[in-house]
């Protein structure tokens, strides 16, 4: 056993009725740090069962892609059709690993559904995130690769060209997640992102309002804005970007008026919440009851802009979940984007839900 391992261990054993806030406070982790810990021991055989009694609270479910994330950087103005010196960095990614990863450094307790191969890359991606989410329900597919994305950026750290290896996400089936129809059906919220075929969407889409839970969906690209469901009425929160909205009604936001009449296309379809980001120029936020707000972005300077979006989208179901007004939870979601743009990292290192609100008092 590791030294924290022992420690938890040792908690147990002297107090099989201790909860998991209870451990957390003890050793100065998180909850969810706790709850893989916890996790590990059992898988371990250390725990057998659970004989402990837990006052649990419910769950984010993120279902989607977790990505092996290379980036490479140019020197040098990018050339065409030759050899162009770079620098490169891995890292994990995938949309709705970021958005686990981010809500599990605010504090949540977060369970990821994906599909992965057997292979050294979902192992890398397993390493790094398993402090900040639970791994337990993973789909392993025999004869299939991890997902991969590899972005190539310009010497501004825009980006270039992105290559998707997606394959393996056709995996995350309807039946895969009748499996987990207890798990969904108590999670506190289901956030999905668009690496989903579109019959699994449809499905979530009718077990949320079946079972009455939040449905957050994560478009990931224009190309991917078919596989939105057909009946889109009891979903929550539709966080989109500009483009993907575009290529859905087939329009225009060349203006702020264009702009907001997105949103309230996007309502019209029976959705609660809807937000629409347009990089720079920021965000425009609104439902039914408060109205249509615009965000401004906030200027920052620009390190890499990998994994901007997944830190708004983050920072918006964080602070809606903790009961915030809509001109608020979009200017959370401003605030992570702009830090996490000043990052290497595709998801910044200090964020925590103290740091956040640092972040928005500043």
């Amino acid at each position: 056993m590791t030294e924290k391992e022992q420690l938890i261990y040792d908690l147990i054993r002297k107090n099989p009725y201790i909860s998991q806030q209870e451990l957390a406070e003890a050793v100065g982790l998180s909850r969810p740090s706790v709850a893989n810990i916890i996790s590990g021991l059992t898988r371990k055989g250390h725990i057998v069962g659970r004989a402990y009694v837990l006052n649990e609270s419910q769950q984010i479910v993120c279902i989607g892609g977790a990505n092996l994330d290379r980036k490479f950087q140019v020197k040098n103005k990018a050339r065409l059709g030759t050899s162009n010196p770079i620098k490169s960095v891995k890292s994990v990614g995938g949309v709705a690993r970021n958005i686990a990863e981010n809500l599990g450094r605010l504090g949540q307790d977060v369970i990821l559904l994906t599909a992965c191969g057997a292979d050294s890359d979902w192992a890398y991606i397993e390493e790094s995130s398993k402090l900040f989410m639970n791994l337990d329900y993973v789909a392993k597919i025999p004869g299939m690769a991890t997902g991969s994305y590899t972005a190539v950026l310009d010497t501004d750290g825009e980006l270039i060209i992105a290559l998707a290896d997606m394959e393996v996400y056709e995996a995350i089936t309807t039946e895969q997640l009748l499996k987990q129809d207890a798990l969904l059906s108590r999670a506190k919220c289901i956030v999905a992102d668009l690496n989903c075929p579109k019959e699994t969407l449809q499905f979530l889409s009718h077990f949320a309002q079946k079972h009455d839970r939040p449905l957050v969906l994560i478009p990931v690209s224009s190309p991917k804005m078919e596989r939105l469901p057909d009946d889109l009425s009891g979903v929550t929160w539709m966080i989109t970007n500009r483009d993907e909205s575009e290529t859905h009604f087939n329009i225009n936001i060349s203006d702020q008026e264009a702009w907001e009449q997105a949103v309230e296309k996007w309502l019209s379809l029976g959705i609660d919440n809807v937000v629409i980001t347009n990089g720079k120029k920021g965000a425009m936020i609104g439902n039914k009851e408060e109205g249509t707000f615009h965000v401004p972005a906030i200027e920052t300077e620009v390190v890499d802009v990998t994994g901007a979006g997944d830190a708004f989208s983050s920072a918006v179901i964080f602070s809606w979940l903790e009961g915030k007004k809509l001109i608020d939870i979009a200017k959370a979601g401003a605030v992570n984007a702009s830090k996490t743009l000043k990052s290497t990292y595709t998801v910044r290192q200090e964020l925590s839900a103290a740091q956040l609100q640092q972040d928005l008092e500043d």
